[in-house]
């Protein structure tokens, strides 16, 4: 398989020995079956210095436009690498089309896959730690599986010598969330908020970042300043959520 090809030949060498990069409490990651890891986002080099560094094979959803590769000869590589290394698409515009795109991601789930996600829907405008969005509550209910929390630490790109750079970047593995009682309640907005909350709690833990109670997509869209940011500061995620009250027995 290309993924193997890629990861064992090209990515972890240099991540691992070139990077120096470390992972901690691997063990928390189940051995088989389907997993979501849910991870902070700090910049790309996320994107490659997870897979790289634990053993089980990674599947991140990838936006659906990229899989296209209409928009020229790099589009044409990126559409190709993607499915060679086994990604999948998602659908992020919104709404009915993007709970219905979640399809090929519940597959590889249901196939027992390990599926990486970032609820934050972005990478960190400031390196801060910003409200996680229900994508990542949908796919484990759906699915019916666990979500360990990751925190990615270090892992900003930059470059030395015109060389792509990661110093010391190191993967935190947390302990799986199990949501199994919330299973047939995918669909009530309540749930979705409080088992979105635990798990950015569970990376809040494991990153130590300041937590913001606002989506950092709206600090890049410049629809929330810098100073109302800092307004919306938190101790952590999900202080102010309330545990959904059990279903009503008849």
């Amino acid at each position: 398989m290309l993924y193997t090809l890629f990861k064992y030949l090209l990515f972890r060498p240099v991540i691992k020995y070139l990077y120096r990069a470390r992972v901690e409490n691997e063990h928390n990651i189940p051995a088989s079956g389907g997993v979501i890891l849910a991870s902070n986002h700090l910049d790309a080099g996320d994107t490659v210095v997870l897979p790289a560094m634990i053993r089980r094979p990674l599947t991140f959803p990838a936006k659906a436009e990229l899989f296209a590769g209409t928009r020229g000869p790099l589009s044409k590589l990126v559409a190709w690498f993607l499915k060679a290394v086994g990604q999948v698409p998602l659908d992020r515009s919104g709404g009915r089309a993007s709970l219905d795109g979640l399809g090929p991601v519940l597959q590889v789930l249901a196939d027992g896959g390990c599926v990486g996600i970032y609820p934050e829907g972005t990478r960190s405008p400031d390196g801060r730690l910003y409200k996680g969005k229900t994508g990542v509550a949908r796919m484990a209910l759906a699915a019916q599986v666990p979500v360990v929390p990751v925190a990615m630490k270090n892992s900003e790109l930059t470059r030395r010598a015109g060389v792509p750079w990661i110093d010391h970047p190191v993967v935190v593995v947390g302990e799986p969330l199990d949501f199994s009682e919330f299973y047939e309640r995918g669909d009530d907005p309540r749930v979705l908020r409080w088992v979105t909350d635990q798990v950015m709690a569970g990376i809040h833990a494991l990153s130590g970042q300041t937590y913001i109670e606002a989506y950092g997509t709206s600090v890049k869209s410049g629809s929330l300043t810098g100073a109302e940011a800092d307004a919306r500061i938190l101790e952590r995620p999900g202080i102010k959520t309330r545990r959904p009250d059990p279903p009503a027995t008849a």
